[in-house]
């Protein structure tokens, strides 16, 4: 407690140093910025906001997906069990923010489009299974959109910061030199412009970091999602030209 309170005290303080005070305070600060200060902070303002942003968005798109994947995995898996393939297709559509929805309904209408009163040829098939790859392929893409600006930020705030810092000490030295007396006033306003462009890099990369593992696990997951799905579909287009070769 009582390190706390000195702490406090060290960050509130005011000294008066050959008539020179300084007061420590945001608005101090801002008004000790200079120009290369102010273009860091301008800087990390702005890749906090996207970060906000992307955060938000990843978050919603990502929980759509994973709701109307629940919802659409036993309403298609009924209408395969049916050998309905029309309806399939339809309740894919119906479900455009589930990523299983994309993947089966490419398999689906590509696998569709061949069937006609003969047996489903190994090339129909094939063809079948590049059109879910492809899907794979393509959900994946938009599902990781954003994430790169994710790891940029979390990867070069730390040093935006670290270069507000280096501003901010080179403008102290400069101060300290111009100045007769070498008081707290005269420097204080630069030292706490390097401090802060210190703190306000990092306080802008950790969340980007953490929150790119996090989108990056979830987009792993539902990778996962769709390859089985893609396989379980492969096996259905298995049994269905085996039918057809059958009869």
């Amino acid at each position: 407690m009582t390190f706390l309170v000195n702490l406090l005290g060290f960050f509130l303080f005011f000294a008066e140093e050959g008539g020179e005070k300084f007061e420590f305070g945001m608005y101090k600060i801002a008004s000790e910025l200079t120009i290369p200060g102010w273009v860091v902070i301008a800087i990390l303002l702005l890749q906090s906001i996207y970060l906000i942003a992307i955060g938000i968005e990843r978050f919603l798109t990502y929980s759509k997906a994973k709701q109307q994947s629940r919802e659409y995995a036993p309403k298609v898996a009924q209408a395969l069990k049916n050998s309905n393939i029309d309806e399939a297709i339809n309740i894919s559509d119906k479900h455009k923010d589930s990523h299983l929805a994309m993947v089966v309904s490419s398999g689906l209408k590509e696998f569709n489009a061949h069937q006609g009163d003969g047996a489903i040829s190994a090339d129909e098939m094939e063809a079948s299974k590049r059109s879910l790859e492809r899907a794979i392929a393509v959900k994946t893409a938009e599902l990781k959109r954003g994430l790169a600006g994710l790891a940029t930020i979390g990867s070069t705030a730390p040093f935006v910061g670290l270069f507000g810092t280096v501003v901010g000490i080179l403008h102290a030295f400069v101060k300290l030199a111009e100045s007769e007396t070498a008081g707290i006033g005269a420097v204080g306003g630069a030292i706490a412009e390097a401090l802060v462009a210190t703190a306000f890099g990092i306080g802008v990369a950790v969340p980007a970091v953490w929150l790119f593992n996090y989108f990056t696990n979830k987009v792993t997951s539902f990778g996962v999602e769709m390859e089985n799905s893609a396989s379980e579909l492969i096996d259905y287009f298995i049994k269905q030209r085996t039918k057809r070769i059958e009869s």
